[in-house]
C-alpha cells in the first residue's frame, strides 16, 4: 500500500472513531441543557464522521489503476470527495442557522452546566489535534480530501470553543445560545466555501503560477527554447499533466526541433515529476 493511501486510511479511521464518541457526548449534554448550539455542534461532529468515511472511499477510488475509460487514473476521486464533504458541511450550516433564528425569535434560552462545558472544552483540544494531523498530512501527500477533512475538524473545534466561551455568559444573556448557534453555522459555511473552492480548482484545471513559470524559464534556458507560454496544469491525484508552448528559431531543422522538445520533456519529468506535452513554435 502506498504511503499516501495508508495515511488517508489512518486519518479516516481515527477520525471516524473519535467523532462518534464526541457526537454521543455532545448530544447527551446538549439535550440535557436544551442548547440548540450544542446540539448543532454535536451533529456537526457526526457529519465529520461521514466526511471521514468519504475520505476513505476517495483514497480507495483514487488508488485504482488507470483503465480504458480512465487513461489518467482515478486520482480526481479525491477532489470530488472534497466537494461532497463541502456540500454536506453546507447543509449542516444552513439547517442550524434556520433553527437558531427560530429559537431567537421564540426567546428560547439554554442553561449550561459544568459537565457540558467540560465536554466541549475537551472536544476543542481533540478536534484541533485531528485538524493539525489531517491538514499537515494532506499538505505532505498533496491530498485535497485530507485537507478538507482537516478544515472540517478545525471548524468543529472553533465552534466548540465559541460555545465554551458563551456558556459562561448564558445565565446573564438569554439569547446567547441562539446567537452562538448562528455564529457556529456561519463558521461552518465559511469552511464549506474554502473546501469546495480548493477542490474545484483542481478539477477545473489550473494555470501555472508566476513562480512555476519562472522555474520553467530557468530550467529550460539551456535548451535554447524561449517565450515559454500557454502553460496548463492538469492534476489527477499524484499524476500531473503539463502542456506548454515554446519558441525556437524558425530555421531550426525538424529533427533538431524534435530533439529539443524531447530534451525539454525529459527535464520536466526529472525535475518537476510532471508528464509534459511540448508544442514548438517558430519565432
Amino acid at each position: 500500500m502506498a504511503t499516501k493511501e495508508r495515511i488517508g486510511y489512518i486519518e479516516g479511521i481515527l477520525s471516524s472513531i473519535l467523532n462518534v464518541i464526541l457526537f454521543g457526548m455532545k448530544l447527551i449534554v446538549g439535550v440535557s441543557v436544551g442548547s440548540v448550539s450544542m446540539i448543532a455542534d454535536a451533529w456537526h461532529t457526526l457529519s465529520d464522521t461521514l466526511t471521514s468515511l468519504i475520505v476513505i472511499l476517495g483514497f480507495w477510488f483514487s488508488s485504482q489503476p488507470e483503465d480504458k475509460e480512465h487513461p489518467f487514473g482515478h486520482g480526481r476521486a479525491e477532489p470530488i470527495a472534497g466537494i461532497i464533504i463541502g456540500v454536506l458541511m453546507g447543509l449542516v450550516g444552513f439547517r442550524f442557522i434556520s433553527e437558531s433564528v427560530v429559537n431567537l425569535r421564540g426567546h428560547a434560552a439554554a442553561v449550561f452546566d459544568s459537565r457540558s462545558i467540560i465536554v466541549f472544552a475537551v472536544s476543542v483540544l481533540l478536534k484541533e489535534a485531528m485538524a493539525q494531523f489531517a491538514i499537515r498530512a494532506g499538505k505532505k501527500v498533496n491530498s485535497s480530501s485530507l485537507i478538507a477533512d482537516g478544515w472540517h475538524h478545525r471548524s468543529d473545534a472553533i465552534a466548540s470553543a465559541i460555545i465554551v466561551v458563551g456558556a459562561f455568559f448564558s445565565h446573564k444573556i438569554w439569547w446567547i445560545d441562539s446567537v452562538l448557534g448562528i455564529i457556529v453555522s456561519l463558521f461552518i459555511l465559511f469552511f464549506t466555501y474554502e473546501v469546495i473552492r480548493h477542490a474545484a480548482n483542481q478539477l477545473l484545471g489550473e494555470a501555472a503560477s508566476d513562480s512555476e513559470i519562472k522555474e520553467l524559464n530557468s530550467l529550460l534556458s539551456e535548451t535554447g527554447a524561449t517565450n515559454i507560454h500557454h502553460v496548463h496544469i492538469h492534476r489527477y491525484g499524484d499524476h500531473v499533466e503539463m502542456t506548454l508552448h515554446v519558441e525556437l528559431p524558425k530555421d531550426t531543422l525538424l529533427e533538431d526541433a524534435h530533439a529539443t522538445g524531447t530534451k525539454i520533456e525529459a527535464l520536466i519529468r526529472k525535475t518537476l515529476n510532471y508528464e509534459p506535452t511540448v508544442h514548438i513554435e517558430p519565432y
